[in-house]
C-alpha cells in the first residue's frame, strides 16, 4: 500500500533511528521531532503504518517496540503523481502520497506511479482503481502501452503512429480508438513498464 507524505516522513524517521541508534525511537521521541501536540496522534499514525504493513508492534519494552517488515527484496520509493483515464482522457493532477515497489519493476531513469480511472484497458490486464508505474519518457514504439497528454489531458493507451494520425487503442472492444491529428497539442509522458495492484481479501 502506498503512503502520504506525511507517513512517509515518520516511516523514514523510524527507520533512520533504528538504523542508527540499533532500536526504535520512543513515541515521545517521535512527537518531539514532528511537533505533535500529542502522543495519541503519534499512535494514530503508528496504528497506520502497521495496519499498511510497514511496521510491526512488540517485545517486553513498548515504548521502543517498533519493528520494521521486510519485504524480502529490495524496494524503491516513487511518487504517485496523479490519475490517469484508461477511457477519456483525464486532467492530470498531483497526489501527495508515496509507493514503495520492488526495484526490478522500475525502468531506467525516472519512474513514477498513476492511478487509473476506467476500463477501457481491462483486455490489458489493467482495471480501474490499478496503479501502474510508468517510465518517464518523450518516445514510445508502435503498440506499447503509453501516457499520452491529448491538449493537455492524461490518457492510457496503446499508442500506434501513422501517417496522417497518432492512433490511442484502448484494449476495450466497446471502447473508441481516439485519433490525434496535427492540429492538437500532443506529447508523450511516458511508457508503463510495471502494474502494483492490492487485493482486498
Amino acid at each position: 500500500m502506498y503512503l502520504t507524505e506525511k507517513q512517509k516522513r515518520i516511516y523514514q524517521f523510524i527507520k533512520e533511528y533504528i538504523d542508527t541508534c540499533n532500536i526504535a525511537p520512543s513515541y515521545e521521541e517521535i512527537k518531539n521531532h514532528f511537533g505533535f501536540k500529542s502522543i495519541s496522534t503519534v499512535f494514530d499514525h503508528i496504528k497506520t503504518l502497521e495496519k499498511k504493513g510497514y511496521i510491526t508492534r512488540g517485545g517486553m519494552n513498548q515504548k521502543r517496540s517498533l519493528q520494521l517488515i521486510n519485504f524480502g527484496k529490495r524496494s524503491v520509493t516513487i511518487p504517485l503523481v496523479a490519475t490517469v483515464a484508461a477511457g477519456r482522457p483525464l486532467e492530470v493532477y498531483e497526489i501527495q502520497e508515496y509507493i514503495d515497489v520492488p526495484e526490478e519493476m522500475l525502468g531506467k531513469g525516472e519512474n513514477v506511479a498513476l492511478k487509473i480511472r476506467g476500463d477501457s484497458m481491462i483486455d490489458s490486464g489493467i482495471y480501474d482503481g490499478d496503479i501502474v508505474i510508468v517510465k518517464r519518457q518523450n518516445t514510445a514504439e508502435n503498440g506499447q502501452i503509453a501516457i499520452a497528454l491529448v491538449d493537455g489531458e492524461a490518457t492510457i493507451k496503446r499508442i500506434y503512429f501513422h501517417k496522417d494520425s497518432i492512433e490511442l487503442k484502448a484494449s476495450n472492444p466497446s471502447v473508441a480508438p481516439i485519433f490525434v491529428t496535427g492540429k492538437q497539442d500532443f506529447q508523450i509522458f511516458g511508457i508503463l513498464v510495471g502494474l502494483y495492484r492490492t487485493f482486498n481479501l
